[in-house]
């Protein structure tokens, strides 16, 4: 449970079959107040082109077609969305997207240059992101007590800026020289103190399995069978998924990333690599700091700027893939282009926020196509509201939301999606009941 305690601060699914151009079956439009699945029962047989002019009619097989009726999803009502986006703090909720559309239909809409390297622009990135932290230093050196959760706020902004550099490396977004994005990402993630390769390759499974239950590597849905496993486990839970939300990506840092165990053996060599750099970096860093500024220097200069960056962290994670109406999905039912489009978030931030972490947060082509560089990112966003626009989730980071996301998104149901703790516990919900209390309902 603690390692899903740890995913659930931090959580995609494999693709499926693209169907045979001649048999693929065009849903109903989305107004339509039902669907009708063809089901093909019998394939006939393919022949080669020498002998497709002889076939035998004794060798055709009969195809069976029979029509099933499908119930309209909620979401195909504009008046309901329309209504959950008040509800849940969202500017613009998706239609589904039809079960036929790949993530190749979706990527081949793309203009090209949005794929490609500037390298004038990702070293650009490492400028802005090492100027933004030296002047967070230095504010933090040189303002008053009072004025402190300020400069930490904006410092905890600027490293999570090197997270981003780091993350296009592991995306191979950021140089066309792979020894570069090795160097450059393991020194980005360094500060942090996050192992670069230990994380790639987890991160890599979130791309692949999106939203998929038990496989993906961010956040996660709290299984019933959990919840009522143990009292003392479930109050866990409950702050957790409520009130320290967005700080669980330390749970996670915690449990993923340190344990050799936990990655196959044919990637055991570069996560020893990762680890040695960190541990030298806390061995070498951590005492010069302590040394020249002592144990309160360290808090101020190091620990609450690191954790202003596990609150965007957790933060940006949950938002990008986490809503009432966004389903998790087992994997005999996950469908790739509907969790990398519908099941992603794009959310608006204030405009220092999206400068200082290289716009991250305009997330939806990051997942059609993780090899987008950071920088083109609103240009490919452009183009996927050209082209998808009705099927794509939008907000502006707001009270309603975060609200939303931490007293409604709880444990998992397959029709609901998710019911609230205190549904389930009213009496252990005290956290969540709070915060329902205190958190404003802006949107």
């Amino acid at each position: 449970m603690a390692c899903r305690l740890a995913n659930s601060s931090f959580l995609f699914l494999g693709p499926q079959k693209r169907p045979n151009e001649g048999n693929r079956v065009v849903p109903q439009s989305s107004t339509s107040s039902g669907a009708y699945l063809l089901k093909w029962e019998i394939l006939p047989e393919r022949r080669s082109k020498q002998k497709k002019c002889f076939l035998s009619f004794r060798k055709h097989k009969i195809v069976k077609a029979v029509a099933v009726t499908v119930a309209p999803s909620p979401l195909d009502d504009a008046e309901h969305r329309k209504k959950i986006c008040q509800d849940y703090g969202f500017r613009k909720i998706g239609v589904p997207l039809p079960g036929n559309v790949t993530l190749r239909d979706i990527t081949e809409t793309l203009p090209k240059k949005v794929f490609e390297i500037d390298d004038v622009k990702a070293w650009k990135s490492v400028l802005i992101s090492a100027t933004s932290y030296a002047l967070g230093i230095f504010m933090i050196a040189k303002a008053p007590w009072y004025l402190l959760p300020l400069a930490w706020a904006w410092t905890g902004t600027a490293i999570t800026g090197f997270f981003v550099i780091g993350h296009d490396c592991a995306h191979k977004s950021f140089s066309r020289n792979k020894l570069v994005e090795d160097i450059v990402g393991t020194l980005a993630f360094l500060p942090l103190i996050y192992p670069y390769e230990p994380w790639r390759f987890k991160h890599d499974k979130h791309h692949a399995k999106t939203n998929m239950l038990d496989e993906d590597t961010a956040w996660n849905p709290v299984y019933k069978e959990e919840f009522d496993s143990s009292p003392i486990l479930r109050k866990a839970i409950i702050f957790g998924y409520g009130p320290f939300r967005p700080w669980m990506s330390i749970a996670h840092w915690i449990i993923c990333h340190f344990d050799v165990k936990k990655f196959r053996p044919n990637e055991v060599n570069r996560v020893k690599i990762s680890l040695a750099c960190v541990f030298a970096f806390m061995a070498i860093g951590w005492p010069l700091i302590i040394y020249n500024t002592g144990i309160i220097g360290w808090i101020k200069f190091w620990l609450m700027p690191w954790l202003g960056y596990h609150f965007w962290m957790s933060t940006f994670t949950m938002v990008h893939h986490t809503a009432p109406h966004i389903p998790f999905k087992s994997s005999d039912e996950w469908n790739a282009a509907q969790a990398q489009l519908n099941g992603t978030v794009h959310c608006d931030y204030p405009s220092w926020i999206e400068i200082l972490c290289h716009d991250i947060n305009v997330h939806i082509p990051h997942h059609i196509s993780p090899r987008i560089p950071s920088y083109n990112l609103r240009a490919a966003h452009q183009s996927l509201q050209e082209n998808w626009g009705e099927y794509m989730n939008e907000a502006t980071w707001n009270w309603r939301l975060m609200k939303t996301i931490l007293t409604v998104c709880h444990v998992y149901h397959k029709e609901q999606n998710y019911i609230a703790f205190d549904e389930l516990a009213p009496e252990d919900s005290r956290p969540i009941t709070f915060l329902k209390k205190v958190m404003p309902d802006y949107a």
